[in-house]
């Protein structure tokens, strides 16, 4: 049944049921695409076909080697900018043994009536049905685009491959062709409300305008090994040890960044007299709030690059001396940080005599889009619209995102989901009982709709 969600026509019922539909092909991503299982992939560009008609009637739909796809959305002027929206098709799988864990099966795709249950409800399914089913209502309506658009989507976000990846083969063909992006809006921000009576209600808007780098290294020590009977003053991994303690009690310096500065800023005024007048003193505070952060984990994360020791090896028996022993560190880069500073760093505490420094990945943070562009102001906008609560704000991503490729063929790169959920529906994105509001299914396509007229109606 159509229904007016945020001054659109959306049939939420139908598009929940479209989600549904898509949770149950089971597009998991897998390392080795040899592991892969294509026929799900094939099933679900057949979902597409049969749930999408007018989408696949009106644009020009484009298979790219195995499983990417690129629709056109032609507009009536080819001299302006197209936008794009990007989305993944493909999930996490269910981790074994937890299955019986869930609530209603990862796959069923369960509707419970407020919720829809499953594998990529959250991540990212959701966002690319809204974006199809947004075009397709349009497209019911007689809407007619000036500027084109683009969809993206890729088959294997979730590996973050640099050797096969979806995002990357689409890139490639849009540079061969010449195609620039006006804007660009993928996955990555978050709604969160923030409901603290009587101090706030308020909707958190963060509009990700970049995201973290990403690097793991391996550090490895060699000793003599032997007999555990005999044992130096310390082993391989004793030595080790030392190396990582030094590492841990060097942190990655803090600094503030503007537009986190402006988000702190954008709450305090959103908050109850008289703390709202607190306002003006945020940048006059920023060395005590930076330093405040640095005790808090989840605030660290913005304020800095981050460094974890996740895995380390040794001998393959309790009785055995180790010949080597390594670890693994993975390290979320913020802009100033690069791969050769890490380098430097571990070479700093943790090189030396038989130490061998490998890096097993690892790309530079992203280029950081604008906060003052017509597509984040259009964002801004219809977000504020449909919720007079939000605070819409810059921020950045902390994972990777298919959209980091993207920067080679536009500079207004943004990563937004618009669906407020709470922070416990947000963690179990590649996790257990993962799911989503069917009411916020009906905002996101909504959303789409309204950010396309405003951005192709020239």
């Amino acid at each position: 049944m159509k229904k007016e969600v945020n001054f659109e026509q959306v049939d939420v019922e139908r598009v929940s049921d479209k989600l549904s539909k898509a949770i149950q092909i089971k597009t998991i991503a897998k390392l080795d695409e040899t592991d892969f299982d294509w026929t799900e992939f094939d099933k679900f560009h057949k979902f597409l076909e049969d749930e999408f008609p007018l989408v696949h009637k009106n644009l020009k739909k484009e298979v790219v080697k195995r499983a990417d796809l690129i629709y056109v959305w032609e507009g009536s002027d080819p001299t302006l900018e197209p936008i794009a929206f990007l989305s993944h098709q493909d999930v996490v799988p269910v981790t074994p043994g937890t299955e019986g864990d869930w609530t209603h099966p990862a796959f069923d795709g369960y509707n419970d009536g407020e919720l829809i249950w499953g594998r990529g409800a959250v991540d990212m399914k959701n966002q690319l049905v809204s974006v199809m089913e947004a075009i397709e209502t349009l497209l019911e309506e007689g809407y007619k685009p000036v500027r084109s658009v683009y969809l993206c989507f890729g088959h294997n976000e979730e590996i973050m491959s640099e050797k096969n990846s979806g995002a990357m083969n689409i890139v490639a063909v849009l540079k061969e062709r010449g195609i620039r992006f006006d804007s660009i809006i993928d996955e990555g921000g978050a709604m969160i409300p923030v409901s603290i009576p009587p101090i706030a209600d308020i909707v958190l808007a963060g509009i990700g305008i970049g995201e973290k780098g990403y690097a793991d290294y391996k550090v490895t020590v060699a000793g003599k090994g032997g007999h555990s009977s005999a044992p130096p003053n310390h082993s391989a991994i004793g030595e080790l040890a030392k190396k990582i303690e030094r590492l841990e009690n060097h942190p990655f310096p803090e600094e503030m960044p503007d537009y986190f500065l402006k988000l702190i800023t954008s709450i305090v005024e959103r908050v109850a007299f008289p703390l709202n007048k607190l306002a003006p003193a945020v940048s006059v505070l920023k060395p005590v709030i930076t330093k405040a952060m640095t005790f808090i984990p989840q605030g660290a994360t913005f304020i800095r690059s981050c460094q974890a020791v996740t895995m380390c090896q040794g001998s393959p028996a309790s009785n055995v001396l180790p010949q080597r022993a390594s670890a693994t560190i993975n390290f979320r880069l913020v802009q100033g940080t690069t791969l050769s500073d890490v380098e430097a760093k571990l070479e700093k505490y943790m090189g030396g005599k038989n130490v061998t420094i490998e890096q097993l990945e690892g790309r530079e943070a992203s280029n950081l889009s604008p906060d003052g562009s017509r597509a984040f102001k259009t964002i801004s906008k219809v977000v504020f619209e449909a919720d007079k609560r939000a605070v819409v704000s810059p921020f950045l991503v902390m994972g990777g995102t298919d959209a980091y490729h993207y920067e080679a063929v536009s500079n207004n790169v943004y990563r937004f989901g618009p669906y407020a959920v709470s922070t416990e529906i947000m963690m179990t994105a590649h996790s257990t009982n993962e799911r989503i509001p069917i009411k916020e299914l009906g905002n996101g396509v909504a959303f789409f709709k309204r950010y396309i007229r405003l951005m192709t109606a020239e």
